[in-house]
């Protein structure tokens, strides 16, 4: 029986992200790291350089069996964690990633900061599409005010993580 692959993000040292991604080719693990061109000032002229997207972070297409390989090679510092597990990353996001990069010149990323009093819309999910204000943020869960509930939801929207609050 043939194992299941899916992509998986690693945390790499800092500025190991190129060399991470020699390393997993010569153990023959696929990978992407996905690379944009910026345009980079030196003391004499400017150059165009490649730099990683994604700060210390690749991404690796495994089975479970390679998941050990993987967490060994030198400059990987750990798998990317969700709910106590290694995040699987849709390929779906991947393709997305691929196709954004090779359609724009000096995309950048940045991690979204919420703050309090910001309007918000959900992207996915049940309340897909729905808009509210940031009350708090706290940790990886942003509270939302959802106007038209009149309810505090967090930012995960799973239904057994949800409860009605009251006015005392």
């Amino acid at each position: 029986m043939k194992s299941v692959k899916s992509w998986f993000a690693v945390y790499t040292k800092p500025r190991w992200e190129k060399k991470v991604s020699q390393y997993l080719e010569k153990k023959g693990v696929e990978h992407y790291c996905p690379l944009t061109r910026v345009r980079r000032k030196w003391s004499d002229r400017y150059k165009i350089i490649e730099e990683p997207l994604f700060k210390s972070y690749v991404f690796v297409f495994i089975s479970e069996e390679e998941k050990t390989s993987v967490r060994l090679t030198d400059g990987v510092v750990n798998f990317v964690y969700w709910e106590g597990k290694p995040a699987v990353i849709r390929d779906a996001e991947i393709e997305v990633i691929r196709k954004f990069l090779n359609e724009y010149e000096e995309v950048e990323a940045r991690p979204v900061e919420l703050k309090a009093g910001e309007r918000v819309r959900v992207k996915t999910g049940l309340m897909m599409d729905t808009e509210g204000i940031v009350v708090k943020v706290q940790n990886k869960q942003a509270y939302v005010l959802l106007e038209s509930l009149g309810y505090e939801l967090t930012a995960r929207f799973e239904k057994s993580n949800l409860e009605t609050l009251t006015n005392e």
